[in-house]
């Protein structure tokens, strides 16, 4: 029997904010935030947090979550999510949900999920919401996306994409950080080497799409809160005590 799992990597060491996983708003921390999201989702069969870390293993278990150690060795998500997959040979789709997403909506995970299971020839799926502020446009930190007709991605980059050498002729598209894979997708990603698009730019998703593979999107209406620094995480915990 297949299933389709939702992996949360989850690391404890971070440049801009130690141990996020961990840090508690309204007296649960940020990874059990994600998981349950996560179990709001109707498309998914299991959730798994990948962590190579005892303290947020720990954390996971203490509040009922499913939880696997990974090797400290991994460069990216992607690989912690491989190793994870590669113990589960039941997993024939997969869902990368960052640990740092506290505010993902579930619908937005099943139309994830429902992109990479029933539209032909997607390798991988995910997200992007029209931009309209010009700093975001502008914004390195802020991934673009340029789709075709039939809502494939053609390009990713940091850089404002289409040029608007006339402009008002195209909308513009953020990426959000949200995948979801087949299998053998998955697995053929992760041991391609790092393709040059991908190293210029810095995006993952470039290795994919240089070695051919199609990646679905679809367009949704929120603003994500990703929690990378000290004023994400006062910005969450205002938008949590107003609700």
């Amino acid at each position: 029997m297949t299933k389709t799992a939702i992996i949360i990597p989850a690391r404890y060491g971070s440049s801009r904010l130690e141990g996020k996983p961990l840090i508690k708003v309204e007296g649960k921390p940020i990874i059990q935030w994600v998981y349950e999201k996560a179990q709001m989702a109707k498309l998914a069969d299991m959730i798994i947090v990948a962590t190579d870390d005892e303290r947020i293993f720990d954390a996971v278990k203490a509040f009922g979550g499913n939880v696997e150690m990974t090797s400290t060795e991994h460069k990216c998500g992607s690989d912690r999510i491989k190793e994870v997959v590669m113990r589960h040979p039941e997993i024939s789709y997969i869902v990368n949900l960052q640990g740092d997403e506290p505010l993902i909506k579930p619908e937005s995970i099943d139309e994830v999920i429902k992109n990479v299971k029933e539209v032909d020839n997607v390798d991988v799926s995910t997200l992007i919401r029209i931009l309209h502020d010009e700093n975001e446009i502008q914004n390195p930190n802020l991934v673009k996306c340029v789709i075709d007709n039939f809502g494939f991605a053609m390009y990713f980059s940091r850089s404002k994409i289409p040029f608007e050498r006339n402009v008002g002729k195209a909308d513009f598209y953020g990426h959000l950080g949200i995948y979801g894979y087949k299998r053998n997708a998955l697995i053929k990603m992760t041991e391609l080497p790092q393709s040059t698009y991908e190293q210029v730019e810095s995006l993952e998703q470039l290795r994919a799409l240089q070695n051919g593979m199609r990646i679905k999107t679809s367009v949704v209406d929120f603003v994500p809160v990703g929690i990378d620094t000290a004023e994400d995480l006062e910005k969450f915990k205002n938008i949590v005590s107003a609700v």
